[in-house]
């Protein structure tokens, strides 16, 4: 399946039971263990548990079988990993301690003359 399609597959899943603001990391340049991070919350742990099994459920159906799942019994954070997406579903609070986007996000080389303008 290519990485588009898988993209949409996992959104169109979370979407479809109403995950809270889905965010999309293309890590595959700072990440050697796969090319998409898609992170989403859900309101209680009972939705967080709904949207990982249903990303699960829609990747199985399209034929992509998850590498790993962490985190069901607890339901505060769960992470699929699907190989060349990563999934995780957490719950706000958990979400915001954590704070993936930041960690995960691109940021500038030191040193990089481009950056400082020469």
């Amino acid at each position: 399946m290519q990485l588009n399609d898988l993209r949409q597959l996992i959104v169109d899943a979370l979407e479809e039971l109403k995950a809270v603001d889905i965010k999309i990391l293309d890590v595959g340049e700072i990440a050697g263990f796969t090319d998409l991070m898609i992170i989403a919350s859900g309101t209680s742990t009972r939705q967080v548990k709904a949207l990982a099994d249903k990303v699960i459920e829609q990747c199985k159906t399209a034929g992509v079988r998850p590498l790993g799942v962490e985190g069901e019994r607890e339901a505060e954070w769960i992470l699929v990993d699907l190989g060349d997406a990563v999934v995780h579903v957490m719950r706000p609070e958990i979400r915001d301690f954590y704070n993936l986007e930041k960690l995960w996000s691109v940021r500038e080389r030191a040193g990089d003359s481009s950056a400082a303008g020469g």
